[in-house]
């Protein structure tokens, strides 16, 4: 989807339509952080995970709203109705991106390109939204293709071009190439995907790790990944960053017990219950860290969830802290039950 949250927020509200849009944490107080921002918006730079404040300073006069995400969630449904009737292989990322296998599709279209097209026209004339495809081989190509002419965009790139266009990205366009990596490939004379495609697999590994060998492989278009319709939950959680510091201990507390509450509804939702509790906690000086332990026994209970992080909490020097975020999250489940599908949504979402 293009600009989804936005994107929601300007078909509900005309008032917001054809303006530079941020939705996230408000500039005022100590701010907050920016979830996304309309297409105007990014005009002047604004991006997601900024800060809000750093956002007002590039556009003075840009709106600032919080989320909604009752009505993203709601509006995701709906697409992913539009989704299944094409194919049932899908695999939704978030709210608003998902990969679909659209090798034997529902209709008989024959054509992925076509099917593209008719799901954006859907999209478009029952939802009033925008999206953007790619259309490829593999997922990683059909990723980055996607992103190539946002906004409502449908880019294909067939199998006798996967290695060329490979070969002319510029390497921050690499999924899972970051602004640490992607400096020090830049150190290397690492500038494109010609460029890496130069070395070996050894090469890359001893300079990348592990996730050279990974680089090596989608370099050359190679992916054979599969599309999974029912990804395993690893992990469900929820935090939340606060419009001021948290200072004292009865202030985090209840602030843990609305992010704990988040968290055990989801679980009884999705019938699930871990073992393992982390408590995350980032200062207002933005150093983060994250302190888990391990139950005997698995759980979905609230009284547990609050009362482990109370004490993971106070482990720490909360005395002379100033806390920004709190998160908490459950990992280490139960098998699922057999009749249960795992959660389709972005559950680590953060709450702003």
């Amino acid at each position: 989807m293009d600009a989804f949250y936005a994107s929601v927020e300007q078909r509900d509200f005309p008032e917001y339509r054809g303006k530079p849009l941020v939705v996230g944490g408000l500039p005022e107080g100590r701010g907050g952080v920016v979830a996304t921002a309309s297409y105007e918006a990014r005009k002047f730079g604004i991006r997601s995970a900024m800060s809000s404040k750093q956002a007002l300073q590039l556009c003075p006069h840009a709106l600032f709203v919080r989320p909604r995400f009752a009505a993203y969630k709601e509006v995701s449904q709906k697409i992913r109705e539009i989704f299944s009737r094409y194919t049932d292989l899908i695999e939704p990322l978030s709210l608003d991106e998902a990969y679909l296998d659209v090798s034997n599709d529902k209709l008989n279209i024959g054509s992925a390109i076509e099917i593209a097209q008719q799901i954006k026209d859907a999209i478009k004339n029952e939802l009033n939204l925008t999206a953007s495809a790619g259309v490829s081989v593999n997922k990683f190509v059909a990723k980055i293709a996607s992103d190539i002419k946002k906004p409502d965009g449908l880019t294909f790139i067939g199998p006798s071009s996967v290695e060329s266009f490979m070969e002319s990205l510029p390497i921050e366009k690499f999924y899972g190439v970051g602004k640490v990596t992607a400096g020090k490939m830049k150190k290397l004379g690492l500038f494109t995907g010609a460029d890496l495609k130069k070395l070996t697999e050894e090469e890359m590994t001893r300079s990348f790790g592990k996730a050279g060998a990974f680089y090596y492989r989608i370099v050359r278009g190679m992916d054979d990944r599969e599309v999974q319709p029912h990804r395993e939950t690893k992990s469900m959680g929820a935090e939340d960053t606060f419009a001021y510091d948290l200072t004292g201990q009865e202030e985090m507390h209840a602030e843990l017990a609305k992010i704990a509450k988040t968290v055990h509804d989801r679980l009884l939702k999705y019938q699930l219950k871990g073992r393992t509790i982390t408590l995350k906690i980032k200062y207002s000086d933005f150093r983060q860290i994250t302190r888990s332990q391990s139950l005997p026994n698995c759980t979905d209970e609230m009284e547990i969830l609050l009362s482990t992080t109370k004490n993971l909490l106070a482990a720490t020097d909360i005395e002379n802290s100033r806390i920004r975020l709190l998160g908490i999250t459950v990992s280490n489940f139960l098998p699922m039950p057999v009749n249960n599908k795992p959660p389709t949504d972005q559950l680590s979402l953060f709450d702003i």
